[in-house]
């Protein structure tokens, strides 16, 4: 049953097929995920009515597509498994290309379009935040977590980690989280949704095509993280059981 108090992230939890919902409407379900849905709504201007029908309408249909499988029931050392497969590999393999992108766009039209200061100013933040923040979560948070599911399935005492309790990596993963969208954020201002100006080389369309869907793929990896992952392990250190 979908309400209004209801938080995002409790939807996406329950109704993997919402984050589609939540990323055309342009409501935010990864770093704002703890908003009930109904702040999420007015948040992003959309008619709670018609965020309802069609969260309705996909979960008739979630069955039929097999890619949104709840991660919910799988392992954590099978979800950060995918996490780094799947979104730290995309992050490394785009920033690259897309850093390029940026420099050469930057350098032809920014005596045109001085709003190219801005965004290649914060892409050039964002490199440095994601690529610092995957090293913290694959050399230290994501080797706890794995050794805290082992520990707790096989009915072992906790691991002992030099950061106390799993909550405080935590605290400063959603703290980078939260950096890393704010970046986003002002790119999409910047540039007017990615939207390329009529005087755009092909170059300038390719740079916002694929920050959007870097964009995209990050809102996924941050849902996939602060909804699902870190909840369940600081429940599962809680509770010493399997969450």
């Amino acid at each position: 049953m979908i309400t209004a108090e209801k938080t995002v992230r409790e939807i996406t939890a329950t109704l993997p097929c919402s984050v589609k919902v939540f990323d055309k409407l342009g409501i935010d379900f990864c770093c704002g995920g703890g908003k009930s849905l109904q702040d999420a709504c007015m948040n992003a201007g959309v008619e709670f009515d018609e965020v309802l029908r069609r969260l309705e309408e996909a979960a008739a249909h979630q069955s039929d597509d097999p890619a949104l499988a709840t991660w919910q029931t799988a392992t954590l050392v099978d979800l950060m498994s995918h996490i780094v497969s799947r979104h730290h590999g995309f992050v490394r393999e785009e920033m690259p290309r897309i850093s390029f992108l940026v420099e050469k766009v930057a350098t032809k039209h920014a005596p045109n379009h001085p709003e190219l200061a801005t965004i290649r100013a914060a892409w050039q933040a964002l490199v440095a935040e994601l690529t610092a923040h995957m090293l913290k979560e694959e050399q230290v948070l994501f080797p706890y977590v794995s050794n805290l599911e082992q520990a707790v399935l096989a009915g072992k005492p906790e691991p002992v980690a030099f950061f106390g309790t799993v909550k405080n990596p935590i605290r400063a993963m959603i703290n980078e989280h939260d950096a890393a969208g704010d970046l986003l954020k002002q790119m999409r201002k910047a540039s007017n949704g990615f939207q390329a100006p009529a005087d755009g080389c092909g170059s300038y369309t390719a740079m916002y095509q694929g920050i959007e869907e870097f964009e995209k793929d990050l809102h996924l990896h941050i849902h996939l993280e602060n909804n699902i992952l870190f909840p369940r392990a600081v429940k599962m250190e809680e509770t010493g059981a399997a969450a």
